[in-house]
């Protein structure tokens, strides 16, 4: 009779050949790096322990109410074995068949069927199934699962199988509250009874599950999840000591931003700007620095495309319950939910940006040398975001002092009421931009230009095209229609200018000496020290953005410098000597021609070749010294 109950007690059940090929994809196909198995079995460790201190509330009674509520880890090299041990909620005989019998049930028949219309593509609706147990058996050729129930008078059971044909489910005698999972490990994954490995992977993945693991004695999950915490609660200190953890930093942050979010998403997310930009030191392309969790639990460190790749410098964590994944926990399964989370999380940054930036303006002068060029790359690149963008770009202007930054809201508080467009000016430094033509026409009329300095500034402007009604236009281009000069000026001035010129002759002399190189030359009515100034007919291209073009071209031969316009100022000494000069010598008015445009080129930034222009001045110079 005894051996009649004993029979009773043992079941081994066999796999069905569906449940056979469900089990080859989720061990062999299913996860991209092994070692995720470790994450997969402490997650479900914290999840037992979590429904354990939950009952504890609803229910009266519960088995081994002493016990600590933890996960241990054991290793043993020698025998190759690894056991996970936790103190949580168990499991009844029954319970053991369902959860762990659950990718037998006859749904998997239904599921392989999907699975075989995607072609094997969408992996995500392993998901639906919960067998992320079964990643165990990427690693152990053979699991035992021991266990007994929080419920009182429950007897303990054990699960043991291969993963491949079969379970078997008995009872045992003698188990505390909780469940016991040993992996025989294979011969090719030794690695996993090393402790060295166990912590590493520990720390890496699960070391914010919010019960102590223990190992050897030694709590390895050290670091708290500080981002679920009230943040009145938390000290700068707690604040550091996580940065300096999370983004392997040895300083302080530069800015941190930490905030709760239940709409549209549940969103818990604390996010550091470093003090320092590494790209800018030649250290290459940074990579993304910011992980997501779930309930405490790492689902992708340094994700990709949880934030726009403009800003790959913020380090932190964003721990979301509302994303849903899939078993391997290494990609989710709704794209539109991951483009909700970075919804978020890029408007609230922005956001936080803004007000830094009026709380210390000083302080955000700072944090715009280091980092503005990640925003002027998402003004530039990225068309959903540039306007929320554009309030916290940052220029140095001809009303600013020197190395001092103004914002597109500072220059349109001071606009006088008659100017209808912001005006803007590329240059290497403050003092090229200052010395040469462009802003004669704004000087003289009192006008603010921005000043820009990278060749990124042009393409941020040109992209914007306008802010706030008002529209971005660069001091280079044709038709500026600026305000009409005050009436205070020589009353005869505008007779001096042409006096003793035959202007019409002369514009048409010196377009014939050009040839293409222009499409005009013609009368300026902006210059007002400089004989002449080269001016941008293509609409929206800048002499910044053509310098670009021409760097990016080089090895091709070049390109050309787009539609220009050469304006003169007739009541420069240099134009009047070149009428003159014209009349008695067409040939050397002609090297002149082509000097001025040359010296005109160079204001620009557009001259990429001065041979010619060299050659020239020598015979200029001959022809001068001889006369």
């Amino acid at each position: 009779m005894a051996a009649e109950a004993d029979a009773k007690q043992q079941q081994t059940l066999e796999f069905q050949a569906e449940v056979k090929q469900l089990l080859n994809i989720v061990i062999n196909s299913l996860y991209t790096d092994r070692e995720i198995f470790l994450r997969e079995l402490v997650s479900n460790a914290a999840d037992a322990l979590e429904k354990l201190r939950y009952r504890t509330i609803t229910d009266k009674e519960v088995a081994d109410p002493d016990l600590p509520l933890e996960i241990t880890i054991e290793v043993n090299e020698q025998d190759k074995t690894l056991t996970i041990s936790d103190t949580g909620i168990g499991m009844t005989r029954d319970e053991l068949v369902e959860n762990l019998g659950t990718i037998a049930r006859s749904g998997s028949r239904a599921f392989l069927q999907q699975l075989a219309e995607a072609e094997q593509k969408d992996l995500n609706l392993i998901g639906q199934f919960g067998v992320g147990f079964y990643s165990a058996f990427m690693v152990a050729r053979r699991v035992q699962v021991l266990t007994r129930s929080f419920v009182p008078g429950e007897e303990g059971c054990q699960w043991v199988s291969d993963g491949v044909g079969s379970y078997t489910i008995d009872q045992t005698r003698g188990l505390s509250r909780g469940t016991k999972i040993i992996l025989e490990l294979k011969d090719d994954a030794g690695e996993f009874a090393s402790p060295d490995a166990i912590k590493r992977i520990i720390k890496r993945y699960s070391n914010f599950v919010p019960f102590p693991i223990i190992m050897g004695g030694e709590k390895i999950n050290t670091v708290q999840a500080i981002w679920v915490r009230n943040k009145n609660e938390i000290k700068d200190e707690e604040y550091t000591e996580f940065y300096k953890f999370i983004a392997n930093a040895y300083d302080e942050p530069f800015y941190r931003l930490h905030f709760t979010a239940d709409a549209p998403l549940a969103i818990n997310a604390l996010l550091f700007v470093p003090q320092e930009n590494l790209e800018r030191f030649g250290f290459g392309k940074i990579e993304p620095g910011v992980s997501l969790y779930c309930r405490k639990v790492m689902l992708q460190q340094n994700a990709e495309g949880l934030l726009p790749e403009w800003l790959r410098f913020v380090k932190g964590v964003v721990d979301s319950e509302d994303i849903p994944i899939n078993i391997s926990r290494e990609t989710m399964q709704d794209s539109a939910l991951v483009a909700r989370l970075r919804k978020v999380l890029t408007g609230r940054f922005l956001k936080f940006l803004g007000e830094q930036a009026k709380a210390d303006p000083d302080k955000y002068s700072e944090f715009w040398k280091k980092f503005g060029i990640f925003l002027k790359e998402g003004a530039a690149s990225d068309y959903a975001y540039s306007k929320d963008i554009a309030p916290l770009l940052r220029f140095e202007s001809s009303k600013s002092e020197p190395g001092k930054y103004i914002s597109l809201d500072d220059y349109l508080a001071r606009m006088p009421e008659k100017q209808k467009h912001l005006y803007y000016i590329n240059g290497p430094t403050r003092e090229i931009i200052e010395a040469g033509p462009y802003l004669e026409a704004f000087k003289v009329r009192d006008l603010e230009v921005i000043y820009t300095h990278e060749p990124v500034d042009d393409f941020v402007l040109t992209n914007l095209a306008e802010y706030k009604d008002k529209k971005l236009v660069s001091a280079d281009q044709a038709e500026l229609d600026l305000p009409e000069v005050e009436e205070d000026k020589d009353a005869g001035a505008d007779a001096a200018r042409v006096e003793g010129l035959d202007l019409k002759n002369l514009l048409a002399f010196m377009k014939q000496a050009l040839g293409d190189r222009v499409s005009e030359v013609r009368e300026s009515k902006r210059l007002v020290d400089s004989p002449a100034v080269l001016i941008n007919m293509d609409d929206g291209m800048t002499s910044s953005m053509q310098r670009v073009m021409q760097a990016l071209h080089k090895d091709i031969g070049g390109i050309g410098i787009g539609q220009k316009a050469l304006e003169i100022n007739p009541g420069h000494k240099l134009i009047k000597g070149l009428e003159s000069l014209r009349q008695k010598d067409a040939d050397f008015a002609t090297l002149a021609v082509e000097q001025i445009y040359d010296n005109a080129l160079i204001a620009s930034g557009l001259l990429t070749d001065p041979r010619d222009m060299v050659d020239r001045m020598y015979r200029i110079l001959e022809r001068a010294l001889a006369e």
